[in-house]
């Protein structure tokens, strides 16, 4: 969304601070599984969530997840370029470039500004998804929130947010049996939600790992 409701602090600005400052926690996960897949939990969501009011719009977004894990599988590096392409199908435009104006969400409580190396920065919150020090879902959720809150493109961010945490996990093998329970509010200068997300995607990663559709039960 790029309307301009009104004067804001930048909430890129707060986002920035505080993914400094976030205490990401520790998970004990199970090792990647190479079988395993992201697919469908990611087709449910888009379908559940998009399905009844926008047929023509979830068949472009589910289109889009299949580039996206195919990328996944490739094993490409996440960069906005590759994002690009997937957002492509979503909006179904020829070409999909950075934003180039100040953007809002939120119903306009939040504002993302823009600055000359706003894209340069985001491209180096990207490169960190392979980040050694930091468990996996700690780099999905970081991540997941950089899309948020850079709000890279004109339109569908929440969307390009959920292809690309979906990219995340199919890039390291690492399955979900459900989304639905990361659906909320998000905001930028909450650090201690963005930890809790983390926590969650690792209870979700854990709770998928041990089922048997799967095949690792414990």
């Amino acid at each position: 969304m790029t309307s301009e409701p009104g004067h804001l602090k930048d909430a890129l600005a707060d986002w920035l601070r505080v993914r400094a400052e976030i205490s990401w926690p520790r998970w004990k996960g199970t090792q990647p599984v190479a079988e395993a897949s992201v697919s469908d939990a990611f087709r449910n969501f888009f379908a559940a969530t998009r399905g009844g009011r926008d047929a023509e719009g979830t068949t472009r977004v589910l289109t889009a997840l299949d580039v996206a894990l195919a990328d996944a599988e490739k094993g490409r590096q996440l960069t906005f370029a590759l994002m690009a392409n997937w957002q492509r199908a979503v909006l179904h435009r020829k070409s999909v470039d950075f934003r180039t104006i100040p953007a809002f969400a939120k119903g306009g409580r939040e504002r993302y500004d823009l600055a000359p190396d706003t894209r340069e920065r985001f491209e180096c919150c990207l490169s960190e998804i392979a980040q050694p020090d930091l468990s996996l879902p700690s780099r999905a959720a970081r991540t997941y929130l950089d899309v948020l809150f850079f709000h890279p493109f004109e339109d569908g961010n929440a969307r390009a947010a959920m292809l690309t945490l979906a990219f995340v996990l199919a890039r390291e093998g690492v399955p979900l049996d459900q989304v639905h329970p990361l659906q909320t509010t998000r905001w930028a200068d909450d650090a201690e939600g963005a930890a809790e997300l983390a926590v969650l995607l690792g209870i979700l990663i854990t709770a998928a790992d041990r089922s048997p559709s799967h095949g690792r039960q414990s």
